[in-house]
């Protein structure tokens, strides 16, 4: 995108056509630089009419990001949060990872859009302009970054709270950081930790939601997907959305600093879409591990019911399969 796209993009978000020729004059460019402007925007989840005669319009309105709308939902009492509202931006964790060797606390970046949005194990985010909402919270802790196991569940259950808040059923979690909806995905955190084993320590806390996605990103997706459109079509404000989601965070963060993921581990279990249920664990080395969800410990780590007895875990991807049965004094799974 260039620099010139994002304000004629909020011009044309009052659902009216506006010619190209009225565009330039507007923003003292030429006609060209308005065509150049707006090429390559379906890559973007925008779809743009463009109609000889009459100029541009959007297709689909775009909510954008607005700071007094987004600060109404925090509350009297929440902890206060340094916002920044970016139009476009390669990554907001790298950004914010950046401050955080500064010392920074409650910094929040958010982006309209991210061109270079990662998940785990560096897999691509895809998102849409005024469809998905992706944003990161630094947050600093008094506690050593080995005391922050548990942390990418405990964000879950925040994520969770706040869709519940709006309306939302059904949403769940897929252990170690997914958020579901039918065993699709709907959004997705990670986290980046900078500072010293015993302490201080910061958490980049990298969050993407996916609010309403057009078919060309979602066939993007190497798996299963869902949008809050999908779920309830009844339009929710990305403000409101992001406000409440950071006010739930921030009540989290105080929260696990005080108690650890220990005081949140019966309400994720309570929501992971995966409990009690037959999986595969896979490690990075191709390693498998069949077993019967069992819940998570303490420090976050999945605890598995294997054909060799209980195994934890720490790290790996796990899929919804069928599991092997067991012998008669193991498990037996149908």
């Amino acid at each position: 995108m260039l620099a010139l796209t994002f304000p004629i993009l909020r011009t044309l978000s009052d659902g009216a056509f506006h010619s190209g020729e009225a565009l330039a004059a507007q923003f003292g460019v030429s006609r060209a630089s308005i065509w150049n402007a707006l090429q390559g925007l379906d890559q973007f989840g925008v779809r743009l009419f463009k109609i000889r005669g009459r100029g541009y319009r959007l297709a689909d309105s775009i909510e954008w990001l607005d700071r007094n709308m987004i600060a109404t939902q925090f509350g009297s009492s929440a902890q206060p949060i340094d916002l920044q509202i970016l139009d476009i931006a390669e990554s907001t964790n790298f950004l914010l990872m950046q401050r955080a060797a500064l010392g920074g606390h409650a910094q929040c970046i958010v982006a309209e859009m991210q061109t270079q949005g990662r998940g785990r194990r560096g897999r691509a985010w895809y998102g849409a302009l005024g469809g998905s909402l992706t944003f990161s919270l630094l947050w600093r802790f008094n506690l050593g970054a080995s005391q922050l196991s548990g942390l990418s569940l405990a964000v879950g259950v925040a994520l969770v709270r706040a869709l519940h808040e709006l309306g939302y059923s059904g949403i769940q979690l897929k252990w170690p950081n997914d958020l579901m909806h039918g065993y699709r995905k709907l959004g997705g955190v990670l986290i980046e930790l900078q500072g010293d084993a015993m302490g201080p320590a910061s958490a980049v806390i990298g969050v993407g939601l996916n609010l309403r996605l057009p078919e060309p990103v979602k066939n993007k997706i190497d798996q299963a997907v869902v949008d809050l459109h999908t779920i309830m079509p009844e339009a929710v404000s990305r403000n409101v959305l992001l406000g409440g989601t950071l006010r739930h965070l921030a009540e989290m963060l105080v929260l696990f600093e005080a108690q650890g993921f220990e005081a949140l581990r019966a309400e994720w279990e309570e929501a992971h879409a995966y409990h009690a249920k037959p999986v595969i664990m896979r490690m990075p080395d191709g390693a498998e591990t069949h077993g019967v969800v069992r819940g998570v410990a303490p420090d976050g780590a999945l605890i598995l019911d294997t054909s060799s007895g209980e195994r934890r875990f720490g790290s790996g991807e796990m899929s919804l399969r069928p599991a092997p049965a067991y012998s008669s004094n193991q498990l037996v799974v149908d």
